[in-house]
C-alpha cells in the first residue's frame, strides 16, 4: 500500500463524509478532470478536495507556471502534505465553501476553472445546495467547472440530486465517458456558464 493511498484510508475511516475515497484518483481520472483547464494564458484555477494532489499534479503540468493555483483543503493532514509536496501551489486548510471569500483575499476576482474532487453524493442536499451556490458565484461567465462521481455511486438518490442541481446552476452540462483504470471506476461531468 502506497504511503497516499494509507493516508486516504486512515483520513476515510476517520471521516468518511468529508474524504469520500479510499484511494487516489489514477492519472486517467485526472487527466479526464483536469481538460477544462487552458493551455495558454493566466487563468485561475481553484481546487478543492485535491486530497493528496492527484488533480493537482495534473493542473500544476497544464498550467506550466502560468496563472493562479488555489488547492482548497478541509482536511487538515492532506493540506499539510499538498503544501510541502507542491511548494508553488496555494494550498489553502478551509472549506470549500468559502472558495469566494478566499479568491477575494488573495486579490482575484472570480475563478475562470473550478476542478472539484469532493465526494458530492456524500453530502446531504443542504450542504450540496451551500456547496454548489459558493462555487457558481466564484466562477466567472465563461468558467468552467469539473468533477466526477464514482460508477456505483449513480442509483445513489444523492448522486441523482447533485445531478439535477448541476443542471440547475449551470446553463451547459455534458457527461464524460467513463474512466475504468481508476479504483473504483469514475465518470467526469463538465458543466460551463453558471446560471446568476
Amino acid at each position: 500500500m502506497s504511503n497516499d493511498t494509507a493516508l486516504f484510508l486512515g483520513q476515510f475511516l476517520r471521516a468518511p463524509t468529508t474524504i469520500g475515497a479510499l484511494a487516489p484518483s489514477s492519472r486517467r481520472l485526472a487527466a479526464a478532470v483536469c481538460a477544462p483547464v487552458p493551455e495558454r494564458g493566466e487563468p485561475t484555477v481553484v481546487e478543492l478536495g485535491p486530497g493528496t494532489g492527484s488533480f493537482t499534479s495534473e493542473i500544476q503540468q497544464r498550467l506550466g507556471g502560468r496563472g493562479h493555483h488555489l488547492a482548497v483543503e478541509v482536511n487538515e493532514p492532506m493540506a499539510r502534505l499538498l503544501s510541502e509536496r507542491f511548494p508553488t501551489v496555494d494550498v489553502a486548510h478551509a472549506d470549500a465553501a468559502r472558495v469566494g471569500e478566499l479568491l477575494s483575499e488573495r486579490g482575484l476576482r472570480q475563478a475562470d476553472v473550478v476542478v472539484s474532487g469532493l465526494p458530492w453524493a456524500a453530502f446531504p442536499q443542504k450542504v450540496q445546495h451551500e456547496l454548489l451556490d459558493a462555487v457558481a458565484a466564484a466562477m466567472g461567465q465563461g468558467a468552467a467547472f469539473t468533477t466526477f462521481s464514482y460508477i456505483h455511486a449513480i442509483p445513489l438518490s444523492s448522486a441523482r440530486r447533485f445531478r439535477a442541481l448541476l443542471a440547475e446552476r449551470f446553463e451547459e452540462v455534458v457527461p464524460g465517458r467513463t474512466v475504468w483504470r481508476n479504483t473504483p471506476p469514475a465518470f467526469v461531468f463538465h458543466a460551463r456558464r453558471p446560471r446568476p
